[in-house]
This record gives C-alpha cells, structure tokens and sequence, in this order.
C-alpha cells in the first residue's frame, strides 16, 4: 500500500471518529466532517463505496479502473455510469467489465448519454463519489453539481478552459471544503516518488535559490476524428473536442498543464505574468479545428524567478515530458516517464527511477484519506495550475504581455451559450470548412 499522504492530508481524526462525524449535524470546526463518507452507507453497517463515472473516453476508462483497483479501500464498486455518447458508454461499460468484474454493476438504467448526462449519475442517491473526466469544458458546470448533491470527486486535469470556469471551479471547492468534501485533481505527478522527493530537496534549499525553470510537453500530432454527414456542428466538435479551445483549452491547457503545475510546486506558487509566442505551422486540416501546434511561453513569478514553457504536437520533432529546476547551487531534471535526477554542486548526482504509475497513486492517496477519514482537497493547485495554462495561452493567443490579476479577472467566456445537439457552438467553420485560428496582435487577450 503506498502509505503517502499530500499535504493537504491531516493525520489526526480516526475513522471511527470520522464516520461518527459524517452521520451527524455539525457546525464550525466539525463541518468540515460531516459529509466525508456517505453517511446512508455506513448507516446500514457497509463500508462499500459506490461510484459514478462520467466521461468515458480513454482517461475515463482508466481512472475508473484505477480507482476500483485503489490498494486502500478493495470494498468500491462502479454503479453508474456518463458521457456525451451513447457508443462511448458502452464501450466503456464493456472494458471496465473485463477488467473488474464484479466491482462493475452498471444496468442500463444506470448509464446515462448526452450534454447533460452528468445529472442522472451525481443525482443517484447511492453515489458515494463521482469521477469528472469529460472534455475540460465541462467540468466547472459538473464539479458544482457534484458539490451541491455532497460527493466527493475526483476530477481529472485541467479543471476548466476560461478564467470564468475557473472562478466556477474555486467558488465550489471552497463549497466542497465547507462540507467535508473529498476533492482529488488528477495532476499524478504530485503523487510519483520522484516528484516528491526532488521537490522535497528543492524546498530543503539543496539545489539553493532557485533562479529560473524550464517546462516542456513535446509530442507528436494527436487523434482525429473526421467530421460525419449526419453530425450537427456541436456534435462534431464535441466528438472531437481536443481540436477547440471551449471544450479542451489548446494543448498546453489540456496537457501541458501536467508539467506547469510541476514548475508551480516546485516554486511555492504561480506566476504573475506571462508573455510568449505560439501558432499553427504543421496541424492545419479542416479536422484540425482551431488549436495551435506549439506554444512557446515566458513566465515570471512574484520574486522575479522566470519559467520557460515550451509545448509541442508535431510529428518529426524532439519530444520531451519533462520539467527541469536551476538554482544558486545545482539542478533537477525531473522526467516524466524516466529517470530523474539531482545534481548538487560538489556532491555526486543523485536518481530516482519512475516507480508506480501515478495515476494509480493517486487513487490510491484519494482512498486512503477516505478510509481514514481524514480531509483531502487539491482543488486550490488545480485550480491554479490551470489558470496559469490559461494564462499562457492568452500570451500566445495575443502576442501581449498579460498579468495574472487581469487573466484570472477575464470575462472571456469561451462555453456556448447553450448546451444542446441543436445549439451553434461560438465557433464556427468558414465557407471553406476551415476554422479560423487566433491571431497575435488581433486576438483579445482577456
């Protein structure tokens, strides 16, 4: 069992107290309590926790996997389950079967399909926690649901895609902390041994005074999905929602996101300005949608330390998923999938290899203080690691320098103003079928 606990994580209620707790009506100091375990399970004497997934994509088939697969509480089973479409469900349903069994108990009537699918899964009175893996866009509308019906959530990354979804999401887990709520974000770095202790040595001041960080997430061109005659346009950007700032953020909101959040732990907070650079060079087909190809950005903290940001989906290139730490006395180079290492001056230099998966570690941290019954909530970071992605791409996006106070202040609402099959997304293809693109120097910054 991995035995460690985030920050956020305190060691000191036991369960019992705990679940005595969460059955009871409490004010002040014990608030925070009252709703960290489904009080009507344990009140009929089970301590199985029931769950809903919602987003079946890919990460979504694999969280759902990994979190009834969690080393700390075995007794988890999968009740309902959500997404956009009705395929995806299925397909779904019938993967997280094969692997788990019995822990999947998932009738028809409890799978739900289109924009508002959410609700039937975080409404049913026997879901315990919900895990939100739709497309980014989504997820503030989905994350307050979750909080006002009291379950407890795992959210995967980024946690919105505008600084309106963004105050949406802080707003609820403030709400979330008022009532106990558990909140895991699924930044799984935070949770791989090799982050942890590198990080831990920078904070020690090992490496000294940290003077600047670099940050990339190279890869190569991702998935299409070719537009179908019978799909309306918010079907299609839906479907193939990476390819469209509203639903996914651009790619270094959506996956560069990953390695901002590494530079902003390793900091001590996020930055207050940002400038940088970006376009669409290579990933430029009608499929394509409107999302850059690379993003090149200039951070800078409050204490004047730079990050140099650098994201990339271009077949052919060098590829990179690493973040990288210098200070007055050494350096860390920590690998995404690799070997990371320490390099103090004077000392020989120290490695760790990746170890287990973080996103099994995760879920396994996530369970654990549910088991515990102690309080969890990384929706702050989330939160705030998203917002400096979002930061970013409006530096790229406009070509201007922007501040972290007018960036998280923006009214620049990229979500449609309504949700249905029928509804026109903001964003629309010319007569030619292309999209346009932003444009720095023209495009609104916030």
């Amino acid at each position: 069992m991995n035995d460690y606990l985030p920050p956020a994580v305190s060691k000191k209620p036991s369960r019992r107290d705990f679940l005595k707790r969460s059955t009871s009506v409490a004010t002040g100091a014990t608030l925070g309590a009252t709703l960290s375990v489904a009080s009507h399970a344990h009140a009929a004497g089970s301590d199985e926790i029931k769950i809903a997934l919602i987003g079946c994509g890919g990460r979504g088939t694999g969280a759902a996997v990994q979190a009834l697969g969690n080393t700390a509480m075995p007794n988890v089973k999968l009740v309902a389950m959500a997404d956009a479409f009705t395929d995806r469900v299925e397909n779904c349903y019938k993967a997280v079967k094969a692997r788990c069994g019995d822990k999947v108990d998932v009738p028809p009537e409890r799978r739900f399909s289109d924009l508002d699918c959410h609700e039937g899964a975080i409404n049913d009175k026997d879901v315990d926690m919900v895990l939100l893996c739709t497309p980014p866009g989504f997820r503030p509308a989905q994350f307050e649901a979750a909080v006002k019906a009291g379950k407890h959530v795992f959210m995967e990354k980024p946690v919105a895609t505008d600084a309106p979804g963004i105050r949406r999401v802080m707003a609820a887990n403030e709400e979330a902390k008022k009532k106990g709520l558990l909140v895991a974000v699924g930044h799984h770095l935070r949770h791989e041994v090799k982050h942890i202790e590198i990080v831990k040595r920078i904070h020690d001041g090992e490496i000294g005074k940290l003077k600047y960080l670099r940050a990339y997430f190279n890869t190569g061109a991702i998935w299409v999905r070719p537009r179908q005659a019978d799909q309306t346009e918010m079907q299609y950007q839906v479907r193939n929602w990476y390819h469209f700032t509203w639903v996914c953020g651009d790619h270094i909101v959506e996956q560069h996101v990953h390695d901002l959040d590494a530079c902003n732990w390793m900091q001590g907070g996020h930055p207050v300005e940002a400038q940088g650079m970006g376009g669409r060079q290579v990933c430029t087909s009608k499929d394509q949608g409107e999302i850059y190809d690379h993003h090149a950005v200039e951070y800078t903290y409050a204490d004047g330390v730079k990050m140099f940001s650098y994201c990339r989906q271009i077949p052919g290139c060098w590829g990179s998923f690493s973040e990288h730490a210098h200070g007055t006395k050494g350096s860390a180079a920590i690998e995404g999938h690799g070997k990371s290492t320490l390099y103090v001056d004077g000392k020989d230099p120290v490695s760790w290899q990746r170890g287990p998966d973080g996103h099994q570690l995760e879920h396994n941290d996530l369970f654990a203080a549910l088991k515990a019954g102690q309080p969890y909530n990384e929706g702050d970071y989330g939160a705030s690691s998203t917002m400096t992605a979002i930061l970013g791409r409006m530096a790229t996006y406009s070509g201007k320098k922007v501040t972290w106070d007018d960036a998280i202040n923006s009214q620049l609402d990229l979500m449609p103003e309504s949700l249905a099959w029928d509804a026109e997304p903001r964003v629309k293809p010319g007569a030619d079928g292309y999209y346009a693109c932003a444009m720095p120097g023209m495009t609104k910054a916030y």
